[in-house]
């Protein structure tokens, strides 16, 4: 029986290193374009990933159908959204590009219904969080950032994307049931790399930079804590809480950001903010209620699903 109140302290701690990644990215963008960013990231992350194979002594499958998973899943889980987002946020602006990529629990909840049998689909109660917790990202980020959507349509529309790539990824966690979670993680990220870095010296020509310490430190976190790391975290909780519970760490990352800003920036909440705060969380309970339906994983690894 899995211990619930580590998994939840778990997705917590997901939602603290992607909610951060924000801010490293932030810095490293000051050193590194995007494509080389995230080149960078992944590369790391895979390198941090294959050492602890190695002294764990797990080996990787090598049946191609497992590859065609990972390779699948790299598209959804990081190569397509990270790019996406990294464009779109450019132009759509921060606060639209908050709650549009917030959306990913609500986009798994309706992917659902087009993939998993009647058995496996999220409950009302499920919905219901997924909305309130959407809700209370759009109080944290400010009402008045929903007067911004449609004006940079195609920016938008690339960030909401990015968000209905993680929904697929989450509900595509079944495929990896019965596997460590550092096998997935480590595969998922070897071939984003496989994808990224000739994108990187194609578009960049990264031996021409001059990265300064900031930057580089900014990219080393990024890579081994707020990849590796949360890569691990990501793939187990999709084997204890399921597509829809994973997907709700979405909801915590902004709330954890306006909490970091008011511990070491110095930053006021207003009742708004708090409101919003409290929504979030409210529907991130709900969506992990134990007597709420969950998407549980059901295909054996290795079979892939159409």
């Amino acid at each position: 029986m899995q211990n619930r109140p580590v998994e939840y302290a778990l997705l917590g701690v997901l939602a603290l290193l992607w909610g951060s990644s924000y801010m490293w990215i932030g810095i490293a963008l000051d050193t590194f374009p995007p494509a080389t960013l995230i080149a960078i990231r992944v590369a790391l992350a895979s390198a941090v990933l294959l050492v602890i194979m190695v002294i764990q002594g797990v080996r990787m499958p090598l049946d191609g159908r497992t590859w065609r998973l990972f390779f699948v899943q790299s598209l959804v889980n990081s190569t397509g959204p990270w790019l996406l987002l990294a464009w779109g946020q450019q132009y759509a602006g921060t606060a639209v590009s908050s709650v549009l990529n917030s959306t990913s629990p609500l986009w798994v909840f309706a992917f659902s219904y087009l993939i998993l049998n009647s058995g496996q689909r999220p409950g009302t109660r499920q919905l219901f969080g997924a909305l309130a917790g959407f809700c209370g990202i759009v109080l944290i980020v400010g009402v008045g950032a929903l007067e911004d959507l449609g004006q940079n349509f195609l920016p938008q529309l690339a960030v909401l994307f990015s968000a209905a790539l993680y929904g697929i990824a989450a509900l595509r966690g079944r495929h990896f049931a019965g596997m460590p979670p550092i096998v997935p993680a480590t595969g998922t990220l070897l071939c984003s790399c496989l994808v990224l870095i000739p994108m990187s010296l194609v578009t960049d020509q990264p031996w021409l930079l001059s990265p300064d310490f900031a930057g580089i430190g900014s990219a080393v976190v990024l890579g081994v804590v707020c990849t590796a790391l949360a890569f691990l975290i990501y793939f187990r909780l999709l084997s204890t809480l399921g597509a829809m519970g994973t997907a709700s760490q979405a909801y915590l990352r902004s709330g954890i950001g306006v909490f970091l800003g008011v511990v070491f920036l110095s930053e006021t909440l207003d009742l708004e903010t708090f409101a919003g705060i409290c929504l979030a969380i409210f529907g991130v309970v709900l969506i992990n209620w134990p007597g709420a339906k969950r998407s549980k994983p059901a295909t054996p690894a290795g079979k892939e699903v159409s």
